[in-house]
């Protein structure tokens, strides 16, 4: 009670605090009203003036609102009209008071929660006008191109009048229009956009390639989607690797094969079950004994969605049984006695499948070692004790044995994904095929993500799958997470219809506070409770009866699914029943505008995957909001047909989403603008949420009820239990972003140190100071590599310094023999310094000051890219395997950033002996020519994942897979076609040192 009364009291609080500043900038609008246009326009210039002066925007806020709301006030008066998405627009909007109060909570650098059809395109346009006087750029963050270019053309109108240059950032654009774009006052992209050109602008090889200019504010729509739902996994840029080492192809038919094989196996016991428990589905009593409970264990891990057992599980006691056995297997630690006779085992839970002893054996008859990695310890360890062996062939069988054991270890994985794909990867549900290619489906929108690909190697077992062409793998080129990218903004804002459940995470996370804005009218939508059905099938018949009965009232109807594949089971149906309607999902968006636009006319019927995101109101049509009324001429309609139902919008829920925020935003389509409407939601106990996450709880309840097949329910404690489920799933989710941001915020200090030199090196500024730091850190380093100052001089290695030394600065060490014997070590140290600045002044008279800042940055930048994408790629391997640190007891975490520093530190020394070693050899006769930008021939990749694909797994620190964005496969360094000797390797040329630390700096 306490937490509800301190919620409204900060609604209040809020409200108190806004009122008077709506009223203040409703009198100055009034005051405006005798401003011509041109006068209008001019305040722009007039606020920039005072900005440049010493006021600050807040200062300003009152008269810049006014300015918006009048020149709304002036444009709905006239009618103007001008072109939206190829259509003439006619302005009639005058922003309401709560418009404007959104617009105060959006430049303070909060999140504004507005219900659905409160105008929040409008309410944006207050603050970016305001914050564009600057001159650094306002950006408004939409969540797909559609609704970039449809607001940025619908509100630059108003924008354009009051003085202000409107840009649009779209997916085919080039870098010139990006730039031109980003150059407007104000610009409206998606989140993948504006992300994926921070990445590319710390790629590209010359200055006049950038496109961003500045991040200094952003007000973010559907925030919660944008900063949340996709916040799980990073935006990534890859390349595609010189050589794949892929065998998905090769792999597929043996793991087709297994998988039929367990099929076969689970089916024959499914056969055995259903006989024993046929009396239970006529509701007689059945004792399941202890035989027939490990068969249906051992079902549930082989093929927990196969319909036949689900059927099965709905018998009262079965699911229970299960669990009991499950229980005692795991108590006596003999889980691997229960899969004995699997051939693998699927973890639904946690979305992975692995593979039992018998699977090995069946996969790996055709060659025993299959599973079988070299120890690359023991065998380096023999190699190196060989005597016999030369240095140079020392390095190739070590390369050899390293090749082997990637090519194995790159066949184990691929033959885990191909399981997954088979197992737990449905057609039309994560994904759709289409001209012969694996689609992903976007879980929170229903749309396609034909730009994305799922990671780790999974895009492609699913085209191995599929029989479609497996593409290349690929490697990472630049990454960042969605939050870090948008934390460089000076000021973040948001708006949305659903933040309050995640205010806390916006608060940790993004320091955003969420202010709920009163609606203009009472909100008139009846909010239903659910109704939940035994079977899917059950559920669904339900479904159609009242889409049926709704549709001969003449009401319209939206029916929300989750997925492709329920969509159109549910067309199928309904056109069984000759209901005319229409399907928006991920197959159809094309027609998304002209769906949306009719879906609240007289009888609509509208199937939809997740209406979240979808940006477009349904307005209803007149006749609508007149029921019952004479519109129509059906005899058989009376006015007592309508008794008790609620007119309006009518929304049918077909399955809870993972998340509450999407199921309040699939009842917010209907009640905009207190219209009525009515919202309820089918489910039933084969729902994956229902079934994953809240299963004995919800078929105890029911049993206790005593429902039988075809019977519904309604009844507060199974809301309860699916509130409960729904709560643990956003929990778990919470925890993977968590995860993410911990391990990315470590990644991202780093980041910072690389595209900062990066940019400097671009615009050449202080290269010469920069290449003298290099210089003189390459030289101090391999000195205290090869020289220990507390020995005697007669134990230094210089033969090993000269070496090192000639290699560095192409000149040898400036000391006569046994010269060094006479001196100090810092003697020592300073000759070599003294001698390595000559040959660097030398080398800039040579090259005089033009060429030689144009090679530096040449070099410079060519260095960076190749250390960092080296060191993103070490990342991903040190973070795939930090997790099993927890069984050690350490936190994986700190381990994870202990190794990376000293990954980062290494490739620091790295970047600067190459730097100067490349910039010695190099003789140039002309200015370099910079190759084309490399952003061209690579991929970007955002994949959204669900709970139930991407559960961590126990005692890892971060959530597997968790680079995800779905790349083409594992990102791989790049494979060449001579053996490769390790980094860490000793230097063929017999040095004794490591070969990053020699020969390979």
């Amino acid at each position: 009670m306490g937490f509800l009364e301190g919620l409204f009291s900060k609604k209040r609080k809020d409200y108190a605090k806004l009122q008077p500043l709506v009223d203040r900038i409703k009198e100055i609008r009034e005051s405006y009203a005798d401003l011509d246009d041109d006068a209008l326009r001019a305040k722009r210039a007039e606020f920039r003036s005072r900005y440049d002066a010493g006021e600050s925007l807040d200062d300003l806020l009152d008269e810049a609102f006014a300015v918006v709301w009048e020149g709304c006030r002036r444009l709905a008066e006239r009618r103007a009209t001008w072109v939206v998405w190829g259509s003439d627009m006619t302005w009639d909007m005058i922003p309401y008071d709560v418009q404007v109060m959104g617009g105060i909570v959006l430049h303070q650098g909060k999140i504004a929660e507005m219900a659905t059809g409160e105008g929040k395109t409008l309410v944006a346009i207050f603050p970016l006008y305001l914050n564009s006087v600057p001159g650094r750029g306002a950006h408004l963050v939409t969540v797909n191109d559609y609704l970039a270019k449809r607001d940025a053309q619908w509100m630059g109108g108003v924008l354009e009048f009051l003085g202000c240059s409107v840009g649009c950032i779209q997916g085919q654009m080039t870098p010139e229009e990006r730039r031109e774009a980003y150059g407007k006052d104000v610009t409206y992209g998606t989140n993948n956009e504006f992300g994926f050109d921070y990445l590319r602008d710390n790629m590209v090889v010359q200055p006049e390639h950038l496109v961003h200019r500045d991040f200094f504010y952003a007000i973010v729509d559907e925030v919660d989607s944008v900063l949340i739902d996709e916040a799980r996994t990073p935006l990534i840029i890859s390349g595609a690797v010189d050589k794949s080492t892929h065998q998905f192809s090769e792999l597929n038919p043996r793991v087709a094969k297994l998988v039929r094989h367990q099929l076969k196996i689970v089916n024959d016991w499914l056969s055995d079950a259903e006989r024993t428990l046929r009396p239970a589905l006529q509701g007689e009593d059945v004792d399941i004994d202890d035989e027939l409970a490990l068969k249906l264990l051992r079902i549930s891990r082989g093929a927990p969605k196969n319909p036949r057992f689900r059927k099965l599980a709905q018998i009262p006691g079965v699911l229970e049984r299960i669990q009991r056995t499950e229980a005692a297997f795991m108590k006596d630690k003999a889980m691997w006695e229960a899969d004995a006779d699997l051939l693998y085992v699927v973890e639904e839970k946690h979305h992975s499948v692995d593979l039992t002893e018998r699977g090995r054996e069946l996969l790996g008859s055709e060659e025993k070692e299959f599973f079988v990695l070299p120890d690359l310890a023991e065998e380096a360890g023999r190699i190196q004790g060989d005597e016999t062996l030369a240095p140079p062939e020392k390095a190739r069988q070590l390369a050899a044995i390293e090749q082997q054991y990637a090519l194995k270890n790159e066949r184990i994985s691929n033959v885990d994904q191909l399981l997954r794909a088979y197992s737990l990867y449905e057609k039309d549900v994560e994904y759709v095929m289409q001209d012969g290619k694996v689609i992903i489906v976007d879980t929170f929108t229903g749309r396609l993500q034909p730009g994305r690909r799922f990671s780790d190697g999974l895009h492609q077992a699913l085209e191995a799958k599929e029989g479609v062409t497996v593409q290349k793998e690929t490697q990472t080129l630049a990454t960042v997470t969605v939050q870090n990218f948008f934390r460089k903004y000076e000021k973040l804002a948001g708006m949305t219809g659903t933040a309050e459940t995640e205010e806390a995470e916006f608060g940790g996370i993004y320091d955003l506070d969420v202010v709920v804005i009163p609606t203009h009218r009472p909100v008139a939508r009846a909010d239903l409770d659910d109704v939940i059905y035994k079977t899917k099938k059950e559920k669904y018949k339900a479904i159609v009866d009242e889409v049926s009965r709704l549709h001969t009232l003449g009401l319209p109807v939206l029916v929300g699914t989750t997925t492709v594949e329920v969509s159109e089971l549910l067309s199928r149906l309904l056109q069984l029943r000759g209901i005319n309607h229409n399907v928006l999902n991920a197959k159809h968006h094309q027609r998304e505008a002209e769906i949306v636009k009719d879906a609240g006319q007289v009888g609509a019927v509208t199937i939809a995957t997740n209406m979240a995101g979808r940006g477009t109101d349904i307005k209803l049509a007149p006749e609508v909001l007149q029921l019952p009324g004479k519109w129509t001429a059906d005899p058989n309609l009376t006015p007592d047909m309508y008794e008790g139902q609620a007119t309006g919008l009518q929304i049918i829920g077909t399955e809870r989403h993972e998340s509450r925020r999407i199921d309040r935003q699939l009842r917010g389509r209907s009640g905009r603008q207190g219209d009525p409407g009515q919202a309820i939601f089918f489910l039933s106990l084969e729902d994956d949420l229902m079934r994953l996450f809240s299963p004995d709880r919800i078929i105890k309840v029911m049993d206790r009820l005593g429902v039988q097949e075809g019977e519904v329910i309604t009844h507060s404690m199974v809301t309860k239990a699916i509130e409960k489920a729904q709560v643990r799933v956003e929990t778990q989710n919470y925890e993977i972003r968590k995860h993410l941001l911990e391990y990315d915020d470590v990644v991202n200090k780093q980041r910072e140190v690389i595209y900062g030199l990066r940019r400097d090196a671009l615009t050449g500024e202080g290269m010469d100071e920069q290449y003298q730091d290099f210089l003189e850190n390459a030289v101090q380093t391999l000195f205290e590599e090869c020289i220990n100052p507390d020995e005697a001089p007669d134990f230094w290695d210089m033969n090993r310094l000269a070496l090192l030394y000639q290699g560095l600065v192409l000149a040898p060490v400036p000391l006569k023999d046994e010269e060094h014997l006479e001196m100090g070590h810092e003697a020592v140290l300073d000759r070599l310094l003294e001698t390595a600045r000559g040959r660097y002044r030398d080398k800039m008279l040579r090259l005089g000051p033009d060429l030689a800042l144009k090679l530096q940055k040449f070099v410079l930048v060519q260095i960076l890219d190749e250390h960092w994408r080296d060191h993103l790629n070490e990342l991903i391997m040190l973070r795939s395997g930090i997790g099993l640190r927890s069984y050690g007891q350490r936190d994986p975490l700190v381990e994870y950033k202990a190794e990376s520093f000293r990954l980062f530190e290494g490739m620091m020394g790295g970047i600067e002996r190459s730097a100067i070693n490349l910039f010695f050899r190099a003789e140039l006769a002309a200015p370099p020519q910079p190759a084309a930008p490399e952003v061209q021939n690579v991929q970007t990749r955002h994949q959204e994942v669900s709970a139930y694909e991407h559960a961590p797994a126990a005692g890892d620190g971060a959530p597997a897979g968790v680079m995800n964005a779905g790349s083409e496969g594992k990102p791989r360094p790049v494979q060449r076609d001579e053996p490769k000797v390790g980094r860490n390797d000793p230097c063929p040329c017999g040095s004794g040192r490591k070969y990053k630390r020699c020969c390979g700096a």
